[in-house]
């Protein structure tokens, strides 16, 4: 997804966080005290002081909840965020030089979900920082490459893509401009109405990442974003779901500086099979990629090029894939595009039409996956 986030921030202002707690306590008819029903605390509006969301405890979020500069949001494990079933856009915004710290357990993990479970749900997370992009009017074009927002870890978002209008939902997480000292492990996007995750910028590095089912693009990257991935998972059953991963440096100039240049590492993307949604890696708009070890089934196209910036940083080698088995053949859409078959199967261990496990089990089965069957991960059955 393409949105702007200041559309999405400007939704966030002037609220106010309003806080309360319920809890139950009767009597039976033998006269013991049964214990207390779970309490749960509203959460939303504009945070400007520190603060912390405790262990194992229930939160409904009732509305936006925009997180200011210098405050930390504190998140402890086994806490669960419900989003309320509204009309109005609801979502997590962690503005620029504000920090969030969720950090739950494999058995104990952050949840973030909605009481409308299914795509759509809610607004999903945003985060802010002040890492480069190449965004003419973003938020750093020259920025601090080891910005640090702060701390996700085993944590599980649900349910994101609200309509935020007619062309435009919200993925589950967006990391627009995000530094390489923020730290992102072992999250989850499941079910989803737009892209799982999504990098505007920014210099984050992320591993341990699975996408179920978001049904835009699983992965998705753009204005100049140049980390390292490591361990990615997408998966897809849904066939209005789109690319495995779409690639971009930026859409209205392919030439624009600093260009997207991630780095990619263990790749398991399986596509919905879908003849319309036909793309599993789509690189194009100028970006390029470092690609070391992917398997990608599941779609017509496994593996697309465009634009003549994606092609020729492959042809003179300053992309490189490796390692990459794709369930299909190259395809080069680019007129007069030299990065070919030929190409792609001389770079050290590519395979064409490679045979490729494809039901959840064999992911979670392979070695180099088996984090998949954790307590934490929500499984495709």
């Amino acid at each position: 997804m393409k949105t702007n986030f200041m559309k999405v921030s400007t939704w966030a202002m002037a609220l106010c966080a309003s806080m309360a707690v319920f809890t139950a306590c009767n009597d039976d008819e033998n006269g013991t005290t049964p214990p207390p029903a779970p309490s749960v605390e509203n959460l939303g509006g504009i945070v400007t002081e520190n603060m912390t969301l405790t262990a194992n405890t229930e939160y409904k979020l009732i509305s936006q909840l925009q997180v200011k500069a210098p405050a930390v949001l504190t998140i402890e494990e086994g806490v669960k965020i419900t989003a309320a079933d509204s009309e109005d856009p609801i979502y997590i915004l962690i503005e620029q030089g504000a920090k969030i710290n969720a950090v739950g357990t494999v058995e104990n993990p952050i949840v973030m979900t909605a009481e409308n479970k299914t795509a759509g749900g809610w607004g999903g997370l945003h985060i802010c920082g002040y890492a480069p992009t190449n965004a003419g009017s973003g938020f750093s074009e020259i920025g601090n490459a080891n910005d640090n927002s702060g701390v996700l870890k085993y944590v599980r978002l649900e349910y994101t893509g609200f309509a935020l209008d007619d062309e435009h939902e919200s993925n589950g997480i967006s990391f627009y401009g995000v530094g390489a000292g923020t730290q992102v492990s072992y999250v989850q996007t499941y079910v989803g109405a737009d892209d799982g995750l999504e990098f505007f910028g920014g210099t984050v590095n992320v591993d341990h990442c699975v996408v179920v089912d978001c049904t835009d693009d699983s992965f998705d990257w753009t204005e100049g974003w140049s980390g390292t991935a490591t361990n990615l998972v997408a998966y897809q059953t849904d066939a209005s779901c789109d690319c495995l991963i779409e690639a971009d440096n930026n859409g209205d100039n392919f030439d624009a500086t600093p260009v997207a240049h991630p780095t990619l590492l263990n790749l398991y993307l399986v596509g919905n099979g879908s003849s319309e949604n036909k793309r599993g890696i789509r690189l194009r708009a100028g970006t390029r990629a470092n690609i070391d070890g992917a398997k990608v089934a599941g779609k017509p196209n496994p593996l697309t090029i465009e634009t003549t910036q994606t092609d020729d940083a492959l042809v003179n080698g300053t992309s490189v894939l490796k390692n990459v088995q794709i369930a299909g053949v190259l395809k080069n859409d680019v007129t007069g595009g030299k990065y070919l078959s030929a190409n792609f199967l001389a770079g050290q261990g590519n395979a064409e039409n490679a045979q490729i496990a494809t039901t959840w089990d064999d992911v979670a089965g392979d070695l180099s996956f088996a984090w998949l069957n954790d307590a934490w991960v929500t499984a495709v059955q």
